[in-house]
């Protein structure tokens, strides 16, 4: 007879959270579950599967979940908007930790909030899904919402002004920084390196961990991740899968290219 499990396995990502020790993670944007899985057994906390940024749909996500499944890493997924219909997707098909994109107002967090819950505490709609294991996690009802971990992210001028509104959201476990948009409204669109959106990425990330709520951020250079982790950053994205193949692609043609003066014939 098949042995399943009956006990809802911790979220070790959540649990991080209240530590001291930086959890590093890598985004998922390929859209592949063998990309996935090759990510997954390398060693970091968490991944990230995103939908925002990248030709996520259900399908795609749910079988990038299945192939991570067998490592000790936290999947996260960020759905395409932060809305309680595509949350409530994400989390039927297995994810627990959610990263809600563009969430400007207190409002808006606690609406979330409520999403990543389920009902009398929040809004998110029952069903004996993949993330209950059909039914066969005999506590998941009990456990769902002690499990669950919403991150929103601050990117806007207007998530900075309504930061300490947004952390004290009851439900938000944690938030995170988005330096290209954020550097964007700065005006500095596609440079996330730049002095002052580095400066003002580390003082949110300090702002946040005032604010009593640990902070996340990407940061695909050693030097900025320093700089971040410094700042107070409790999780960190050191690389997005899609830059990777794109620069390692890029080098290793760039090994084999002609000396100067000669052509490729």
């Amino acid at each position: 007879m098949p042995i399943s499990p009956k006990n809802t396995p911790p979220n070790r990502f959540k649990q991080g959270l209240a530590g001291d020790t930086v959890q590093y993670g890598l985004w998922l944007s390929l859209a592949d579950p063998v990309a996935a899985e090759i990510a997954a057994g390398a060693g970091f906390d968490w991944l990230t599967i995103d939908q925002e940024h990248a030709p996520n749909d259900a399908r795609t996500t749910l079988a990038q979940l299945q192939a991570i499944a067998a490592h000790p890493v936290e999947p996260i997924v960020r759905p395409l908007r932060a809305e309680r219909s595509l949350v409530k997707q994400a989390m039927d098909l297995g994810a627990r930790t959610i990263i809600a994109p563009m969430v400007d107002t207190a409002d808006h967090a606690a609406e979330m909030a409520a999403a990543v819950r389920y009902p009398p505490t929040g809004t998110r709609g029952v069903a004996s899904a993949r993330a209950a294991r059909w039914g066969r996690l005999t506590d998941h009802w009990e456990r769902a919402d002690a499990e669950a971990c919403l991150i929103v992210q601050i990117e806007s001028l207007a998530a900075l002004d309504a930061l300490d509104d947004i952390a004290a959201v009851d439900g938000v476990d944690a938030l995170f920084v988005g330096p290209s948009d954020l550097g964007a409204t700065l005006g500095h669109l596609g440079q996330p390196g730049h002095p002052e959106v580095r400066s003002a990425v580390s003082e949110t990330i300090r702002a946040i961990r005032a604010a009593g709520k640990p902070a996340g951020v990407l940061a695909t250079t050693p030097e900025l991740v320093e700089e971040y982790v410094e700042a107070g950053a409790s999780f960190v994205g050191v690389g997005v899968d899609t830059m990777m193949l794109a620069q390692s692609t890029s080098d290793l043609r760039s090994a084999f290219a002609p000396a100067p003066g000669r052509t490729d014939d």
